[in-house]
Order: C-alpha cells, then structure tokens, then sequence
C-alpha cells in the first residue's frame, strides 16, 4: 500500500513510447542514440536494449560509468568536458567506445596531452538554443578547433552534436517544426562546408519536442530524445505528446483541506516534483496536473486540479469544481503528472511500477 510520495511508472506506456520513437529513426535511416538522464536507471535500459537500441547518451561521466557497468559498449557524455575528469576518462575509454564534447581549443590541447587510450570528440554546436557550444554558423571558431582535431592522436574527430533546447520554448508545434529545420540546414551547412576534409563526419541531433512532432527527421545520422521515456506535462502542453504517453505520476496523499479556497494540500513539495513549472491558460504558473489514482494506476481522462504552489514538502492542488473537491478525502493518494519527469525522477531516485515493483536508479 503507498503511504508516502511515491513516483509509480507504468512499463507499458514507457515501452510504447520508445518502440514508436525507435520506428521513427529507423525509417529516418537514424541511429537511435536515447539519452538516458531521463530514467537513470538499468532496469529501464534494458527496456531499450530489448528493442534494439546498441549505443546511449548520458549527461555525466559517472552516468556513464553506471551505465557501462551493465554492458553498455557505446557511450556518448553529452555535456561539455570537464578536463578535471581525465583520469577518469582514461579508465572508461580502456573498457568502451566513449564519445566526449568540446567547444574549446583549450579542452582539445589538454586531452590531447592526458589521454592514453582514443575517445571519439563531436563539437558541441549551437544551432539556436544559445546556451552553450560554438556557433554553427562560426566557422572561423570551427575551423581552430578542427585544425587542432586534425592532428590530434587520441581524439577522434566524429562530427558535430547539437541539442534544439529552444523546442522547449515554442509557441506551437509549428514553431517546434521550424526550430528543427533551422538547426537541420545549419548542421547541414557544416557537413557540406567540411565534406572534403571530414568525409565520415556525423551529425547527432537531440531533443524530445521535435523528434515527437517531426515525422521525417531524415538527414541527420543519430538522433538523441531521451524525455521520450517518461514524457510529461511540459511535453503535452508543447503538443510533443498524449496524456496517456505521459509514464510516470507521483503519487502523494491528501493531508488537509481548505473549502473557503478549494485547495488541497499533499505530501508532494519541490523535493519531490521541483520547481519546474509551466504557464496556465491565465498566465499562472502550475507546477503538475493533479488525475485520480486507483492502486498503482493512474486516470488521465478527469484532470482534479493543477498544483498551483509548491513548498519543500507541500504541495497546494487548485480544484475549481466543487463536487470533485467534496469527494477528495484526507488521506486519499491523488497522482500528479510532473511538469518535468527528468527532475522529478532525479528527485525521487526510483520508481514502483503499475504492478507493484521497485526499480532502482543510478
């Protein structure tokens, strides 16, 4: 019986989604290369692995070596390297394919100087999110790091790798589409620009908006989603998704109620849910949508109400229709879909199936 917050996931929902994603880049003649910061976890890996998928990204060394623990073979770190790390980088570049990030001349000559064994090396490119990496429009900035690439000996130029965060910030599914062809032409741009000189390079492209709503994302050689496993509330609102592909809810009980403002309040604050939120149809902000729970299992066809604030520990649910409100008890467990399942499934660092079943994470 659930007694605390408790992130309940349903196998089947996170199975369907990554079967369609994994058609998806087949027919795109894609490697599906998931991100795995999502879920963390090996149990669910393995999900994917029984669905064909050979190679993963992780968004830190530790990850990887978590990961690499379960046999996976072909790792991508799809953050900017940490030089402080190369020891590090060493040990797991003896036991797999390892692929690192640079954006820097800097990281380059460091690494070229400490490494023992090959890593594969991407550019990180910026093809409009603006958070980080060398502009793919910079060629000037490529081409001091290529040059330094070329003659390197332990890093192995692979291409270039890009994250279209600024999906996340669209508008529609239309701007999320145009968003895609943008950073597509750009990296493109590059593997025309660079043919000659590069003629293997690759083009790796991530993000769980686009990848959903695009049917065709030929052109590219690896596609990296990861959010696909769970989805979310974040991802429905974008239009990326169903509420019935969204796979994980936390589940949190009712500790009191306040009618005069038809509020509920749940043992499922910012350590649980965090503090990611998106806008309402008023502008506030919400921070998961509150559905019934029976069991393990959740109902998505009647939303209850939205989290509408968040402390540490509490949780304040909105429920505008006063019979619903009237049938809540204290005590009962109501389940939450999260703004944004990758934080939330770092907060709780596990899950409990529909069926009963504890997975363990990272």
């Amino acid at each position: 019986m659930l007694t605390s917050p408790t992130l309940l996931l349903n196998k089947e929902i996170s199975i369907r989604n990554i079967e369609r994603m994994a058609r998806k880049a087949k027919a795109s003649d894609a490697v599906f290369r998931p991100h795995f910061k999502t879920h963390q976890s090996i149990e669910v890996g393995r999900w994917f692995r029984d669905l064909g998928v050979e190679c993963i990204t992780v968004s830190s060394l530790r990850m990887a070596f978590y990961f690499a623990s379960d046999g996976w073979k072909d790792i991508t770190v799809a953050f900017p390297v940490n030089i402080r790390e190369w020891k590090q980088i060493n040990e797991l570049a003896e036991r797999i394919n390892l692929n690192i990030l640079v954006e820097n001349v800097e990281a380059v000559s460091f690494l070229e100087d400490k490494l023992l064994n090959p890593v594969g090396v991407f550019i990180k490119t910026d093809t409009g999110y603006g958070r980080t990496g060398v502009d793919a429009e910079d060629f000037e900035a490529m081409q001091m790091l290529l040059e330094l690439l070329k003659t390197a000996k332990k890093l192995i130029f692979m291409g270039f790798l890009t994250h279209a965060g600024n999906t996340y910030h669209a508008g529609s599914v239309d701007e999320i589409k145009k968003i895609k062809e943008e950073a597509f032409s750009k990296l493109l741009a590059l593997k025309t620009f660079l043919r000659q000189d590069f003629p293997l390079l690759q083009l790796s492209y991530g993000d769980t908006p686009s990848c959903s709503v695009v049917d065709d994302l030929s052109g590219v050689d690896e596609l990296r989603p990861g959010n696909l496993v769970f989805y979310d509330e974040m991802q429905y609102h974008l239009g990326a998704c169903r509420r019935e592909d969204i796979a994980v809810a936390l589940a949190a009980p009712v500790v009191a109620k306040h009618p005069e403002r038809n509020e509920l309040v749940v043992h499922g604050g910012a350590v649980h849910l965090s503090k990611e939120s998106i806008s309402g149809t008023g502008g506030e902000k919400l921070f998961g949508t509150a559905v019934a729970l029976d069991g393990y299992s959740w109902d998505v066809s009647e939303v209850l109400g939205h989290v509408t604030g968040l402390s540490q520990e509490h949780g304040i649910i909105t429920v505008s229709d006063g019979k619903v409100f009237e049938k809540i008890r204290i005590g009962d467990m109501l389940a939450i879909l999260p703004v944004h399942s990758c934080l939330t499934a770092n907060l709780m660092r596990g899950y409990v199936t529909t069926a009963g079943e504890s997975i363990g994470m990272m």
